[in-house]
């Protein structure tokens, strides 16, 4: 009888080697990313602040994009800085704790971004179904509720899918051919039954689905409402907020969809596997100040003001 080999050894360091098929012309990849680096920071950094000082932003719907722009602020710092070492110096190497930090920091990102999409549908649901009650529905002490009840089983969700590959043994190799530590990527390398990985993996998928679907429903509902309600000046607000939204959905969508078809079609190049991936996390980042910063007047009232205010100072 064949005796189980038994996997004693397992490696506590990464190198992530996105990329490098590329070969010289890696180090070029350096430039476009450090341009979206700085963008995403400068665009939604602006966004934060002007909904920050000014009270008129603070009504719920801003406060959800203000938060939509804090992660556009912070999702590009957790792995373009370590990508663009990488593409200069070949500096690759990544702990394995800090593998799991990043991995953590970038799924429950993308769990939040799906329930502060959720949030604006069950915003505008009530604003525009029940307009006389929306206050007594979306009140402070429900919308904390609302958002500390998704939060926790975002955290959940991920703490247990991040906290099943702490246990496993990765004895195959160290190389990870990704710019940063994606859970399937890694988890791919270990030796063990993945099994319980892959389960984790599908119930954060499906509470991102199931987001999806809710406000997929409450859109419907809220724009059948909308066209049986005689034109005005109401109706095209209320059209251009909702559109405004689905618009920031879409491309959040679009680019999941394009990240999960990139690894389940063998015929695609492993670099565009890469690329689709961190555009999933960078797309709504690049977008969403140039959307709400255009077609929320408010929101472009202030940022005029603003800049209109500091080139007054300068002279």
């Amino acid at each position: 009888s064949q005796i189980p080999v038994q996997f004693n050894f397992s490696f506590t360091e990464f190198q992530l080697i996105g990329f490098t098929d590329l070969k010289g012309y890696r180090p070029l990849l350096f430039i476009p990313f450090c341009i979206i680096l700085v963008y995403t920071l400068f665009a939604n950094g602006i966004l934060i602040i002007i909904i920050a000082k000014e009270r008129k932003l603070h009504a719920p719907m801003y406060i959800l994009i203000g938060l939509i722009a804090a992660l556009g602020f912070f999702v590009p710092i957790y792995f373009i800085p370590r990508m663009l070492v990488g593409f200069l110096w070949e500096m690759n190497t990544i702990t394995r704790h800090e593998c799991l930090i990043q991995m953590f920091c970038l799924h429950f990102s993308a769990c939040f971004q799906s329930t502060i999409l959720l949030g604006m549908a069950v915003d505008r649901y009530f604003a525009i179904i029940y307009p006389l009650r929306y206050n007594d529905f979306v009140s402070l002490t429900n919308s904390l509720i609302f958002f500390a009840i998704l939060s926790i089983r975002n955290a959940v969700s991920i703490i247990a899918m991040v906290g099943l590959v702490v246990p496993l043994t990765f004895c195959r190799t160290n190389l990870i051919y990704h710019s940063f530590c994606e859970h399937t990527s890694v988890v791919n390398l270990a030796c063990n039954d993945l099994t319980k990985n892959y389960l984790a993996l599908t119930v954060a998928f499906g509470i991102t689905s199931a987001d999806c679907f809710l406000i997929f429903c409450s859109y419907v509902i809220i724009f059948v409402v909308i066209f049986r309600s005689p034109s005005g000046e109401s109706r095209h607000k209320a059209i251009h907020t909702c559109t405004t939204h689905i618009m920031t959905i879409v491309i959040a969508y679009i680019s999941v969809t394009a990240a999960f078809v990139g690894y389940r079609v063998a015929t695609i190049p492993r670099d565009a596997r890469i690329l689709t991936s961190a555009m999933y996390h960078l797309v709504p980042a690049i977008c969403n100040p140039i959307i709400y910063g255009l077609r929320t007047t408010e929101i472009r009232t202030q940022i005029v003001k603003c800049f209109k205010f500091n080139k007054i100072t300068t002279y």
